[in-house]
């Protein structure tokens, strides 16, 4: 496996790499969220405080709860 160590030469890169750090992290808060809701966890323990992460978060819980509701999960 061969890793490139060097640092980013344009500006179009950083942004790239930005933006793809940010989807990143908004993914796995909607998964996390999702992961809560059907393990039964409350909305109210939504661990983030960023309004942006934390509507995923929570976009991901009401997916989960609707989910069970239809009977996908026990």
């Amino acid at each position: 496996m061969i890793i490139d160590y060097s640092p980013l030469r344009t500006t179009k890169e950083r942004v790239f790499m930005m933006k793809r750090q940010k989807r990143d992290r908004q993914n796995r808060a909607h998964t996390r969220g999702y992961q809560a809701g059907i393990s039964g966890r409350s909305k109210e323990h939504c661990p983030y405080q960023c309004d942006a992460i934390k509507s995923q978060w929570l976009g991901g819980w009401r997916e989960a709860i609707e989910d069970k509701q239809q009977g996908l999960f026990k």
